[in-house]
């Protein structure tokens, strides 16, 4: 079960929110939750509110045990920017960008799975060993 939560119009540039993202995506709730709690960022506090969010709905709405959540992905994406302009000299203007980011957190319920690669020749040897296996338990009874 994939629980999703996300934040929007964070007044933070999504360039300097995806560093502290990057270190969180992998692990264990309870550890990312460590370490965003002693990381000095203000991305920090921002991607931890997000995150107990969605832990607080995986409990609530999905009846998960929060011990066992993973986060899947944690993605940073670029919001409206707010244009301002500065006076600069001679009459000139120079823009200003203030760049917001939406933060989006994905939790899974357990540690997701890695499929094992089958070979072509293990394969063919499972398909070969296959009937041997069953004439042998009919011989037996």
């Amino acid at each position: 079960m994939e629980v999703k939560s996300t934040t929007k119009f964070v007044r933070l540039s999504p360039k300097k929110a995806r560093d502290v993202a990057r270190e969180i995506q992998g692990l264990a709730v309870s550890s990312a939750l460590d370490i965003l709690t002693f990381t000095p960022k203000k991305a920090a506090q921002l991607i931890g509110k997000t995150l107990k969010t969605a832990i607080a709905d995986a409990e609530n709405n999905f009846s998960l045990d929060a011990a066992s959540l993973v986060i899947k992905e944690a993605v940073i994406g670029a919001g409206p920017t707010l244009r301002r302009f500065k006076p600069r000299a001679k009459g000139s203007a120079g823009p200003i960008l203030k760049r917001t980011s939406h933060i989006s957190i994905t939790l899974v319920g357990s540690a997701p799975e890695k499929k094992k690669k089958v070979t072509r020749k293990a394969a063919a040897k499972a398909v070969e060993e296959a009937p041997v296996a069953a004439v042998a338990a009919t011989e037996e009874a």
